[in-house]
């Protein structure tokens, strides 16, 4: 680590401790050179994944996107702030745990719709209307049946 105040790369750790439960490091490092006291934060970069569309097109997974389209589903249900946050989470760790770099549009779709069910009926109907480009009313019925 260089030195904020001399920019000397010798430095000592004073202290150490863990931060957010424990995904990262906070160190309290001191200059060997100067005596400068300074904080450092030392945490996991993920790789990020990159999302491949229906068009084959390829971007980069967007957690706001992902958040916007679930609260878009959740508009006046009561489905607390917390719990899409839960959602979101729970969606973007699941599939990092099970892909590498890219991961199908279908499946983020496919793990979301999973959610809703457990939380909200009306907002998981809502975001299979928009996932699977429901054409008509039928479409609807059927996937209400489908809940039952």
């Amino acid at each position: 680590m260089r030195c904020p105040e001399c920019h000397c790369l010798d430095d000592k750790v004073v202290d150490s401790r863990s931060v957010k439960e424990g995904d990262g490091v906070r160190r309290r490092r001191e200059c060997l050179s100067c005596s400068h006291r300074f904080t450092t934060y030392e945490g996991i970069i993920q790789a990020e994944l990159k999302v491949i569309k229906r068009n084959s097109i390829r971007e980069e997974f967007d957690r706001e996107k992902l958040r916007q389209g679930i609260e878009n589903a959740c508009y006046k249900r009561p489905v607390d702030p917390d719990e899409i946050d839960r959602i979101v989470e729970e969606v973007y760790n699941s599939l990092q745990r099970d892909f590498d770099k890219e991961v199908p549009s279908l499946e983020v779709g496919k793990r979301v719709m999973e959610a809703l069910k457990q939380v909200d009926q009306v907002a998981y109907v809502r975001f299979a209307s928009v996932y699977r480009k429901f054409k008509d009313v039928e479409e609807f019925i059927e996937e209400i049946r489908a809940l039952k």
